[in-house]
């Protein structure tokens, strides 16, 4: 008997698709309202946004949305039409392109619509199934999405263990040599989660021992890591060491795109061979010059990285000294991590919004263990003192409810199954 196809989808929701009915358009799927800043409306109140990506202010900075009007009544949404490859290349993609190359410091660069859709493609064109990928365990769902086009073998090696990795690159050693294949390894200049830089530089040391070659995945590093704001690689003193870097204009940049950068053999070699691109079309031209500028005002505007980094050191400082458990982010990413179960999260959650105006994302199982709960923020150039203080006060009140049973007891109280998990 052949099963309908949406049978399976109709009894199982998935692990997140099960709170759908009580989570979404609040806790997931939100409607956050009015310009991108530091506070925004939600469900028709002002709150404090932790969760925009926003890192140097520049998503509704006056000099940024100058540029994308203009771009916008220049050119339109549409130009230019096509693929790069037929009909959709330009000059000023090019100067993007040499642009970003040199601000990395690689030899060329290529521009790409998407970030996910980018990395997916770039591992896919990388390898053969005669090369094996090892990669770090918590990879962001791109890499990992990338790696399940490989047909080859793949390891993961523990996040950010050096010891696992070697064990790892042995036994691909072991097996590329059967097979006249390579190995790739995968890591990422920031984990978004956790806010751990990964460990290029101890990766990339591992070079003398063992003939691989490294893709490091830099979203939340560019723009924000390193002297001239070049990313994890630059920060680290190694960024000769990766050889293929990549970024995402989502966060820094806060725009629509993404790049990727290497010796001019490898950009080549993905130019024709990035499915992702070659089929697809060309990102608009109100994109790349607002990029051009976004990239002109990273490189000039040294204020816009020292302001996020002091809003950064004081919302960590703080919650630091007040006991909170932040991990060991040495990044922008702000994490922090407390005990319970998804319905006292979603009601601490309710409760940071309704009555603290405080919007932050929330992460529980499957995304992290059972039991933990993980509340993440963003740090922006666009935050203010004030925004942290209030933010602290908030965190110190709904750790109090949390472990005198209040969000427990609530919980029970509503719809929402305790026992769920």
């Amino acid at each position: 008997m052949v099963n309908d196809l949406f049978e399976r989808i109709q009894k199982n929701k998935g692990p997140l698709g099960k709170w759908a009915s009580q989570a979404e358009g609040y806790y997931v799927f939100p409607k956050l309202e009015g310009p991108l800043s530091n506070r925004m409306m939600f469900h028709g109140k002002e709150v404090i946004s932790w969760s925009i990506n926003d890192y140097l202010g520049l998503a509704n900075h006056p000099e940024v949305r100058k540029v994308d009007a203009e771009a916008a009544a220049e050119y339109g949404s549409a130009y230019p039409m096509g693929a790069r490859m037929m009909s959709g290349h330009t000059s000023v993609h090019e100067q993007l392109e040499q642009e970003l190359a040199a601000f990395v410091k690689k030899e060329s660069a290529y521009l790409l619509n998407f970030g996910y859709q980018g990395m997916v493609s770039i591992i896919d064109a990388l390898v053969s199934k005669n090369d094996i990928i090892v990669y770090d365990v918590d990879s962001h769902a791109c890499i990992i999405d990338g790696v399940r086009l490989h047909m080859g073998k793949r390891f993961t090696y523990k996040h950010n263990d050096i010891e696992s990795l070697e064990k790892n690159l042995e036994r691909a050693t072991n097996m590329a040599e059967q097979t006249g294949g390579g190995i790739l390894v995968i890591t990422e200049g920031v984990f978004g989660m956790r806010g751990q830089q990964g460990k290029l530089k101890e990766i990339i040391a591992l070079k003398e021992k063992y003939n691989f070659r490294l893709l490091a995945d830099d979203a939340h590093g560019f723009g924000t890591l390193g002297k001239t704001g070049a990313g994890a690689g630059e920060e680290q003193g190694c960024q000769d060491g990766i050889d293929v870097y990549f970024s995402t204009f989502a966060k820094s940049m806060a725009s629509i795109g993404a790049f990727v950068a290497a010796d001019k053999d490898v950009i080549d070699f993905l130019k024709y061979n990035l499915r992702s691109q070659m089929f697809a079309k060309s990102l608009p031209m109100l994109l790349v010059k607002g990029a051009l500028k976004r990239l002109d005002m990273l490189r000039t505007m040294p204020e816009l990285k020292a302001k996020l980094w002091e809003n950064v050191n004081a919302l960590q400082n703080g919650l630091k000294s007040r006991g909170f458990n932040i991990g060991d982010t040495n990044t922008c990413v702000t994490p922090v991590y407390l005990e319970g179960s998804i319905p006292e999260a979603m009601v601490m959650v309710n409760d940071l919004r309704e009555n603290y105006g405080i919007f932050l994302s929330i992460v529980v199982y499957p995304v992290i263990p059972k039991g933990i709960i993980l509340l993440r923020m963003i740090p922006t150039a666009t935050h203010t003192m004030e925004d942290i203080e209030l933010t602290l006060k908030a965190y110190e009140a709904i750790r109090e409810k949390l472990e005198s049973g209040t969000y427990k007891k609530i919980a029970a109280e509503t719809t929402v199954d305790v026992s769920a998990e």
